[in-house]
């Protein structure tokens, strides 16, 4: 009611007052426009799921230590509007993943980090089922319109070299064929140093899950922005 008066007042004074109740007017409307645009843009959350095994499920770890827990943290500290779904299983292999992925797209992510495959080289599963696997999840991932930032996983150096040079091929190529992004390897700086994992010298510590995460935060970043 107020703008249709000031309008009214537009057409109806001299031009010197119109110009100066314009320039009144422009403020006005400009300022509810904004009012109206930014609370609803500032709500807007993007969805994270972290899909994987044990790595990133925090096994051994207490909650407030686990990966998804310590990511959330990092990613509020950036600045960056996320909520982070923690989805990952421990002793999950890529078959395991790719049975419960249905379930796990019915929370309906905006984007996944898909951490799989440590357990199937630790059991030596023959490498073209883990990339047929993680082939099919990939796709069905593309499909749903799912962003996707894939961890590398490296074999296990007691399996031979044979069998490492066809697991670690894996990664490299299927993000080359989905044209997503890669981080290489999800254990960098963590693995083989004591200080960085449990006793068993697998999974790593709260000190060693910090590392992981500040590595792959800025691709994390830039998967959610």
């Amino acid at each position: 009611m107020f703008l249709f008066h000031l309008v009214h007042k537009l057409l109806s004074h001299n031009s010197t007052s119109r110009f100066w109740l314009l320039g009144v007017f422009l403020a006005i409307f400009f300022s509810l426009t904004q009012w109206a645009i930014v609370p609803s843009q500032a709500a807007e959350t993007i969805k994270l799921m972290v899909f994987g095994d044990s790595l990133s499920a925090g096994y051994g770890l207490p909650k407030s230590d686990s990966f998804t827990t310590r990511l959330t943290q990092a990613l509020k500290q950036s600045g960056v509007n996320v909520q982070v779904v923690a989805s990952s299983v421990s002793g999950d292999t890529t078959s395991g993943g790719k049975a419960r992925l249905a379930w796990a797209l019915a929370d309906k992510p905006d984007a996944i980090l898909l951490e799989l495959g440590a357990n199937d080289g630790l059991r030596g599963i023959e490498p073209t089922l883990s990339r047929a696997n993680l082939k099919n999840i990939l796709q069905r991932l593309q499909r749903s319109g799912t962003r996707v930032l894939l961890a590398g996983m490296r074999a296990p150096p007691n399996l031979g070299k044979e069998y490492a040079s066809e697991f670690n091929r894996i990664y490299p190529e299927l993000a080359a064929r989905f044209k997503i992004p890669l981080y290489p390897f999800f254990l960098d700086g963590v693995v083989a140093r004591p200080e960085m994992n449990q006793a068993d010298g697998i999974h790593p510590n709260p000190r060693g899950v910090d590392e992981i995460v500040k590595r792959i935060l800025p691709m994390v970043v830039k998967l959610v922005r």
